[in-house]
């Protein structure tokens, strides 16, 4: 307490503006209600981030590319304790995603591993399953450069796994051996 006596008020300002840096956190939505939810929260002026995949979609009559979540029933929004009774009361937001009653915050690299897998044209598979550590590689080489992730082994391919620890979801790619180095 004699600290912040002490200490001068810039300092005490710029350590309560560091302390409450906006983070990034995890939404779950209603089923099927992401880009409504990410709509909502933007037109309020909530940071957020849908990652989205193309992928094709087939009915009787026809075939069509159409976007949709990469993660079913997550949003991501980057804001601050203060600001999460408004996000918790944006029509479609079930919860945030939490540990022991808090929200837990998802790391920035995590997210930008989503960016660069979103803005790939990798083959992206979502598994929840856990996986035996294996080793640490970085993509060098492709659209993925500078992706980090574990190396598995399925069947005959090499694959790459992105965890997302918070949600225990993994996204698994396919990458060629070449493009990766050990970190």
């Amino acid at each position: 307490m004699t600290d912040d006596l002490n200490t001068p008020p810039e300092d005490i300002k710029e350590k309560k503006n560091k302390s409450s840096e906006d983070k990034w956190y995890a939404l779950y939505t209603r089923p099927r209600a992401e880009k409504l939810v990410y709509q909502r929260l933007v037109e309020i002026g909530i940071e957020a981030y849908l990652p989205l995949q193309k992928t094709f979609r087939t009915w009787s009559d026809r075939k069509k590319l159409v976007e949709k979540p990469l993660l079913s029933s997550y949003v991501f929004v980057k804001t601050r304790g203060k600001c999460f009774p408004q996000v918790y009361n944006t029509i479609g937001v079930v919860k945030f995603i939490s540990f022991e009653g808090q929200p837990v915050s998802i790391p920035q690299n995590q997210i930008d591993n989503l960016r660069l897998i979103i803005n790939s044209d990798a083959e992206v598979e979502v598994s929840s399953a856990k996986f035996a550590p294996g080793d640490n590689v970085e993509v060098v080489n492709g659209s993925l450069a500078g992706l980090t992730g574990e190396l598995i082994k399925i069947g005959s391919h090499n694959r790459v796994v992105v965890r997302i620890d918070r949600l225990d979801q993994n996204l698994i790619l396919k990458i060629p051996q070449a493009f990766l180095r050990k970190v």
